[in-house]
């Protein structure tokens, strides 16, 4: 089953994907910040897509957040997400972007086409 990383500040939003992506099949983790989802990186979570949002509170935004986890594990997927601009960082090979609002189904399908999805 794969794992999704989820990394968005506003705690509804948090929940209403998790809870979208759980009843896909997949298995989240959270972390309501940037700076939180780096120090488990760092930790050895293991995840197979990284989900975040671009604007956050704390040191570390979600492009930072990208860049680190790239520089450690660069064959893992991203989706940045926001709903404060535009896409401001060009895209590594691997790497999407989603503006806010957006629909789970959305998500989803750029995540198939990234080669995740449940078996």
């Amino acid at each position: 089953m794969p794992i999704i990383l989820i990394v968005e500040d506003e705690s509804l939003i948090r929940e209403f994907i998790a809870d979208e992506l759980v009843d896909a099949g997949f298995e989240v983790l959270c972390s309501p910040t940037g700076d939180d989802a780096l120090q488990r990186v760092q930790s050895g979570a293991r995840f197979d897509l990284l989900f975040t949002d671009i604007r956050m509170p704390g040191a570390v935004d979600g492009w930072e957040l990208g860049r680190h986890v790239k520089d450690m594990l660069p064959d893992i997927p991203i989706v940045y997400v926001t709903g404060y601009s535009e896409q401001t960082h060009a895209l590594r090979e691997n790497e999407r972007f989603l503006t806010k609002p957006y629909r789970a189904e959305d998500l989803l399908k750029i995540m198939q086409g990234m080669g995740i999805s449940v078996s």
